[in-house]
């Protein structure tokens, strides 16, 4: 297996050389207005060769067996999102077309893997099918837009990605679950190559179809390790802790200052720490520190504790809910 991962980062390290020569078009090139973080236009839509990597792979190891077709259908819900997301690259869409076409995808997941696992919040375990079913699908759809909001930054979406697959095919080893080490790998060998030309200064951004499309996979995949016993929801949520909450809690302070919570703005706490370091490798390095330090030991504990995992979780979470708030995220543009 170790030779069919070189070849997928080899495909994406190459094919990103190729769409970065025919990104320089009109309709590709991202130019920089008053809140980006770069100052000269750069092609953008470079996910997409990490989108159809993945799902070639994907289908060539589901054609061999590799991967269940419930779990392949599931997976294959992320080419949706990754054609909305190239379509509202070359001509922003409408929240009423991106939306609904979220809800489609999502729901796709959920039905083909059969719903969603009953939740142990400790103090009682829920197990409501209805439930669990729209919690699903408004996670999936939640994930796949912080994802999208939190790709600002050079490389800083492709580092994460790195993280939290990384951690995940560990778990997934220890527990056996083959099928989530295998997707995981994948992941890890597909960001790898674009992320060399996605490192600061950024030669190509990966763009909406890329993380959108990363983080609906994301979604896929915790509800697969779920259904197998791999991981629970609340192992996911530590590893994904910086993510989850800059984006929850910047969202929550502009919807409560009465400002549009689905227009661009520069006032994540990622955001605010780059303008106030003044580089992209600065806040990278923040957040794998965080990561590496912080949310993968208590990741690890709610791993191998899944009965504390939700009170694991919320310690996880603490500290940087309270670095959003130093940092003043929300407010601004």
């Amino acid at each position: 297996m170790s030779i069919l991962f070189l070849i997928i980062f080899l495909s994406t390290f190459f094919l990103t050389v190729i769409f970065e020569k025919l990104g320089h078009t009109p309709h590709l090139l991202d130019h920089p207005i008053k809140r980006s973080a770069h100052s000269y236009p750069i092609p953008s839509g470079g996910g997409a060769v990490v989108v159809i990597v993945f799902l070639v792979v994907a289908t060539l190891l589901f054609v061999n067996d590799r991967i269940p077709v419930n779990e392949y259908h599931a997976l294959m819900g992320g080419s949706l999102i990754a054609v909305l997301g190239f379509a509202d690259d070359v001509s922003s869409l409408s929240l009423w077309v991106r939306l609904p076409t979220q809800f489609v995808a999502a729901f796709w997941v959920v039905y083909s893997l059969g719903g969603v696992p009953s939740i142990d919040f400790s103090f009682f375990q829920l197990s409501n099918s209805g439930i669990l079913i729209l919690l699903g699908v408004l996670a999936l759809i939640w994930l796949l837009n912080l994802y999208n909001f939190m790709d600002g930054a050079d490389a800083l979406a492709g580092t994460e990605l790195i993280f939290v697959t990384s951690m995940s095919l560990v778990f997934a080893i220890i527990a056996g679950d083959n099928l989530v080490a295998l997707i995981s790998a994948i992941l890890i060998s597909s960001i790898s190559g674009f992320l060399i030309w996605n490192w600061p200064p950024a030669k190509i951004f990966m763009g909406d179809v890329g993380s959108s499309f990363i983080g609906f996979v994301l979604g896929v995949l915790a509800l697969i390790s779920m259904h197998n016993d791999t991981m629970t929801v609340w192992t996911w949520f530590i590893l994904l802790g910086v993510f989850v909450v800059d984006s929850t809690w910047t969202l929550a302070v502009r919807v409560a200052k009465g400002k549009s919570w689905y227009e661009g703005h520069s006032s994540h706490a990622y955001q605010i720490a780059g303008r106030k370091w003044g580089s992209h490798e600065s806040v990278i390095l923040a957040v794998l520190v965080i990561n590496c330090t912080w949310l993968a030991p208590l990741g690890w504990l709610s791993f191998h504790f899944p009965n504390a995992a939700l009170y694991i979780c919320l310690v996880a979470m603490t500290p940087l809910v309270y670095l959003c708030k130093c940092l003043n995220a929300g407010n601004g543009d």
